[in-house]
């Protein structure tokens, strides 16, 4: 049985940190408009103007998710969820978009037995030994 994709509001993963680089005119009006209390801070702007853009794109995103068959949210895998996969005799190919994450119970060993490829757009949390051994199989 394959594993089940979960996008649960109880369990909120860490956002990601990102670094752009952004010219002084660029920034000075950002820190005019937090100082003219449009927003809290950079970020608060950042993070608007960017769920913007994603917004103005949506149904290009949910047509490229469905083209290229995504699992969107969070997708879990826990050692059971491999271990039952193992046992059908199956492999995966995991293809997120969001967070892709590998319980940290899950030994190499079942890793590389039961996951195939790993794509993600977004995030991809799996111990470090699991990350080397899949390293081959991340796209």
């Amino acid at each position: 049985m394959p594993p089940r994709s979960a996008l649960s509001s109880a369990a909120k993963p860490l956002d990601e940190k990102i670094t752009i680089n952004l010219g002084y005119v660029d920034l000075g009006q950002i820190d005019l408009l937090v100082q003219e209390g449009f927003y809290a801070n950079r970020t608060d702007l950042i993070r608007t103007a960017i769920r913007n853009q994603l917004a103005t794109h949506a149904d290009a995103v949910k047509q490229a998710v469905a083209r290229k068959t995504l699992v969107l949210g969070i997708h879990h895998l826990s050692a059971a969820d491999l271990r039952a996969v193992k046992k059908s005799g199956q492999a995966l190919q995991i293809r997120v978009l969001g967070l892709a994450s590998i319980a940290h119970d899950v030994s190499p060993e079942l890793a590389l037995s039961t996951i195939d490829s790993v794509t993600v757009l977004g995030a991809l949390h799996a111990s470090p030994a699991v990350k080397a051994a899949l390293a081959g199989r991340i796209r």
